[in-house]
């Protein structure tokens, strides 16, 4: 009996096909751990968060990561498949970056991990393009309309990454500390960094 596949979600779809992949000898479930792990515990948002700070905190590598943004965050370890070419676009008070993919869901996953699964779904791709600030607004972002709004089509060749601007009140917080601040969204270009207890 055949199955009702337009019933199932994607990830049971996924479930599926890696349990018909393994029961043929075409993956080792073993190796599949190993990549979950690898994307959980070493490439994350975390590490887009510990280049923002370093540039929050040292103006050199902030101009370094300005210029050529793979080779600065390959200084901190960060470089890899989907990591090659990353153009960094910095926020300020008059303008504010958002990040798309219109064709797919291009991502730079050495700094971010796997991008969420609203970046792919193909409503974001194209509102964010068309009215961005409706958008952002959804997100929670207000921004006022002194504020020019870009946004950034990624592809295949360059990944995007957004420097979002250090709240004020930081001061004081040490590199640790404000990358613990930054969100992966803030990072996409759709939220701000908020100080602590705001």
């Amino acid at each position: 009996m055949a199955m009702q596949t337009e019933s199932l979600t994607p990830a049971m779809r996924t479930e599926a096909l890696e349990e018909i992949l393994t029961e043929r000898g075409l993956v080792d479930p073993k190796v599949l751990a190993g990549l979950i792990r690898n994307f959980e515990e070493n490439i994350g948002p975390m590490n887009g968060a510990r280049v923002v700070a370093k540039a929050w905190v040292d103006p050199d590598f902030r101009a370094r990561l300005l210029e050529d943004g793979a080779a600065a965050a390959a200084e901190l370890g960060y470089k890899g498949a989907q990591g090659e070419h990353i153009v960094v676009l910095e926020n300020s008070d008059r303008v504010h970056n958002v990040v798309v993919c219109t064709l797919c869901s291009c991502y730079p996953w050495p700094l971010l991990g796997l991008p969420p699964a609203w970046y792919k779904d193909p409503a974001y791709r194209a509102r964010v393009v068309r009215e961005p600030r409706t958008v952002l607004a959804e997100f929670g972002l207000e921004l006022g309309d002194e504020v020019e709004i870009r946004v950034w089509d990624s592809l295949a060749e360059v990944r995007y990454l957004v420097l979002p601007q250090r709240p004020a009140g930081t001061e004081g917080l040490g590199e640790e500390e404000l990358a613990g601040l930054v969100t992966r969204d803030a990072m996409v270009g759709i939220a701000t960094v908020e100080a602590p207890g705001r």
